[in-house]
């Protein structure tokens, strides 16, 4: 069943310590004031900021559903999701990852 932008707020502020704001006109799910995810509603599309190895990870595996964000962002482990054709599972890993990488530097101090 395909994901819809409802289904990413659900899922993302399930996770601990997670609020929701807005980046440039999109709403964006945070971890300590730092963006993990930015949900584009209207492409039916979110943004992760994976780890360099997540991205690699979901590139590998799910080819159709995933891209790096053009540019240097992309570079930087910034993560396209194309919702459509995404599962609940494949959504939910995503913001597993890209929130673990927040929530890890949130503990450390960082």
């Amino acid at each position: 069943m395909a994901m819809r932008p409802d289904d990413v707020r659900a899922l993302a502020l399930m996770l601990p310590d997670v609020s929701e704001g807005a980046h440039q006109g999109h709403p964006d799910f945070r971890i300590a004031g730092r963006i993990f995810a930015t949900l584009w509603v209207e492409e039916e599309r979110v943004v992760l900021r994976l780890t360099r190895d997540d991205q690699a990870r979901v590139l590998e595996e799910e080819p159709d559903l995933f891209s790096p964000v053009p540019g240097a962002w992309g570079r930087r482990g910034w993560t396209n999701l194309d919702l459509w054709d995404a599962d609940e599972a494949v959504l939910r890993d995503a913001l597993l990852a890209a929130w673990r990488t927040l929530a890890l530097d949130a503990l450390d101090g960082a």
